[in-house]
């Protein structure tokens, strides 16, 4: 045999062998993608507000589109603030309305949506015109988005809203899945300090709906414990300004401001937040907007007795002018089952 013909055979095996390695990892790749222990997620949120945001909108969508989401959660605020409002579609209108919820049964994937602040207890201010009646927006949004028991979206997911019980038929927009051994919970809390301190009526809705979500956090992490769910996640628009529990001396440190001035509209929720997860000993992710800075963080610290909580994840998804998501891989083979990666979403 020649060198040359040697040499030939020598390359051929070399090439055979950096295919099978291709086709091996590729194989491993898709194992994984597929394994029954693991599946993403997309979280989106406080977009659109202007028309730039609106431009981008659906570049974002094909980009979630194609990729291979179990599910969508959808954080709210999908309009403007009606008091920064400049462009775009007018915020707080039924027509608005009914272009978001057109836009988003263009995700392919089901959509879990839970409303923002900008989606209706803000609408007082919205302009042109003296703003609308908060209320009133509240029950047109439940009437448009929250009517049946599946998800948005143009594949659909079975929920179980809290409606379900007649102690809370208004709040269909609380709603529970569970997915591969991990239980999620939408809870109705939005910005703007929680539709508290403004008006008398405010208050009165703030109270009523802060009961209901107490409620339903509490039988959430009942359910939880009692069929050892591997992690649960909740996703709430508000950000709870959880470094409000922080003392003074950890505040200064951090760099971070004084308290809210006003009655703060999450105290009930953050005390409530750590009973539950201080004897619930598995992963715990808190996914929320409200505050457009995207971030992955271990806030650690509560009121009770500034114990560091390691099991438990705070994330915040993009906001405008930002128009991109966050993509959650829950892996229950992992210890810590969440991780989170932003996905950039580029126009041009």
């Amino acid at each position: 045999m020649s060198d040359r013909t040697v040499h030939l055979a020598e390359t051929t095996i070399v090439r055979a062998i950096a295919v099978l390695a291709l086709l091996t990892s590729a194989c491993a790749t898709l194992q994984e993608q597929r394994s029954p222990q693991r599946f993403e997620i997309g979280v989106l949120g406080d977009v659109p507000y202007t028309a730039a945001d609106e431009a981008k909108m659906p570049a974002l969508i094909k980009q979630m589109n194609e990729a291979d989401l179990a599910f969508v959660v959808h954080v709210g605020d999908m309009q403007a603030d009606g008091a920064g409002y400049r462009d775009g579609a007018p915020p707080c209108t039924d027509e608005t309305l009914a272009n978001r919820k057109a836009q988003i049964e263009t995700i392919r994937h089901p959509v879990i949506l839970t409303p923002g602040d900008n989606d209706w207890s803000d609408c007082h201010r919205a302009k042109p015109g003296s703003g609308y009646d908060p209320l009133e927006r509240l029950s047109k949004v439940r009437e448009m988005f929250f009517h049946g028991d599946d998800s948005l979206g143009q594949r659909r997911l079975r929920l179980n809203r809290q409606s379900s019980d007649s102690r809370y038929t208004k709040y269909r927009e609380n709603a529970r899945w569970s997915y591969r051994e991990v239980l999620f919970i939408t809870i109705h809390m939005v910005g703007d300090n929680n539709n508290r301190g403004r008006t008398p009526q405010q208050d009165e809705e703030y109270a009523d709906r802060n009961a209901a979500n107490l409620e339903w956090l509490k039988q959430g992490f009942e359910i939880a414990k009692r069929d050892r769910y591997k992690a649960v996640m909740i996703i709430t628009q508000a950000n709870p300004y959880i470094e409000d529990t922080w003392t003074p001396a950890y505040k200064r440190r951090m760099r971070i401001g004084p308290p809210f001035v006003t009655p703060f509209g999450f105290t009930d929720f953050l005390r409530a937040l750590e009973e539950e997860i201080s004897t619930f000993d598995r992963p715990v992710a808190l996914v929320h907007g409200d505050t457009h800075f995207f971030r992955v963080d271990k806030p650690l610290r509560f009121a009770k007795n500034q114990r560091a909580y390691e099991h438990f994840t705070r994330v915040e998804t993009f906001g405008s002018p930002h128009v991109h998501w966050v993509r959650a891989i829950v892996d229950v083979s992992d210890p810590q089952v969440f991780s989170f990666k932003p996905e950039l979403v580029r126009t041009q």
